[in-house]
């Protein structure tokens, strides 16, 4: 009997085959962990940038006026002769007054 060829298929090339999965994960790359390391670095200049007079907003919703700042809190005045002492990390953003304006109209 004769045998009809021993040669196979040419082997794949194995770089070949993970090339979907570096593709996605560059594409994950792009879409998720660059924007959020952006904004972790724009949050972070935000937080270290913080001064006596600023009108902030903290994660809970509390709106006041940055009265003291010490490294890691900030007393924050809500209200005439109410003072709240806030973790710095849990200021949410620094309200401008075109903001202030903003939310005064959609009241």
């Amino acid at each position: 009997m004769a045998q009809g060829g021993t040669e196979g298929a040419p082997a794949a090339n194995p770089l070949l085959s993970f090339a979907p999965f570096i593709l996605i994960f560059i594409i994950f790359y792009f879409l998720l962990v660059l924007p959020q390391q952006k904004k972790a670095k724009k949050r972070k200049t935000m937080l270290e940038a913080l001064k006596k007079g600023d009108r902030v907003t903290t994660t809970g919703g509390v709106i006041g006026t940055v009265t003291n700042l010490q490294q890691n809190v900030v007393t924050v005045q809500i209200a005439e002769g109410v003072r709240v002492k806030v973790k710095r990390a849990f200021i949410e953003e620094v309200l401008s007054d075109e903001t202030e304006e903003t939310e005064e109209r959609t009241k």
